[in-house]
């Protein structure tokens, strides 16, 4: 049997009834740049604290390697770069792959040497940098990629390159993100590259009060 071909209005009603589709399974999927950038251009930034978190900004109060490479993926709105910057830190790369977020880093940011800035996904960075703060980014990444972050933060850290953050100590109702996790789960995917401290956050902003875990992972 000869199966027509599809006219030209055809053709044109079936691309408009999926070409929807297409769009919107990008912009729901949190593992696109889409999904991202609406969230910035809609100001969806719930996981926002205003400014750098507490648990973060004590341990680098302390850290006295000025010079440290230091890498912040899913970076949003910075505030940690912002602390770091006040403390004498020169050498920050910001990572974010919503082009709307990377736009507001890029006027915040202007004229500062002591800051780069990438629109890129995470795991395509090819560099190589002695700490990487994890703040709500591994939260925010599809779960079925956990073992892919694991072993790219092994492979952009140095030598005894460090994971310093937070990690959610707890599962959420709603579908993620924020995905949510437990102390064994995680200690499950870093263990066989990373020697683990994790202890839960004592600086926790108060609606996260005991649901997080302050992490401080060495590369092996």
């Amino acid at each position: 049997m000869v199966v027509p071909l599809m006219t030209l209005s055809e053709s044109k009603m079936q691309n408009s009834n999926t070409e929807p589709d297409a769009k919107n399974s990008q912009v729901n999927d949190p593992s696109k740049q889409s999904f991202w950038n609406e969230r910035w251009e809609t100001k969806q930034t719930g996981w926002d604290i205003g400014y750098a978190s507490p648990a973060i900004a004590e341990y680098f109060s302390k850290f006295s390697d000025k010079e440290a490479a230091i890498l912040i993926p899913g970076c949003g709105n910075a505030y940690e770069a912002e602390f770091l910057l006040n403390e004498g830190f020169k050498n920050i790369t910001l990572v974010d792959i919503a082009p709307k977020a990377v736009e507001i880093l890029r006027n915040k940011f202007a004229g500062n040497s002591n800051v780069r800035i990438l629109c890129v996904d995470f795991f395509t960075i090819g560099e190589k940098f002695d700490i990487l703060i994890e703040q709500t980014f591994f939260c925010a990444i599809p779960p079925g990629k956990r073992k892919a972050y694991v072993q790219k933060a092994a492979d952009v850290l140095n030598s005894e390159g460090k994971i310093v953050g937070l990690l959610f100590d707890t599962m959420f109702e709603k579908e993620g993100p924020p995905f949510g996790g437990s102390r064994i789960e995680y200690e499950q995917f870093f263990n066989p590259l990373f020697n683990v401290m994790m202890i839960p956050c004592e600086r926790s902003i108060t609606p996260r009060a005991g649901t997080e875990l302050f992490i401080e992972l060495q590369k092996k």
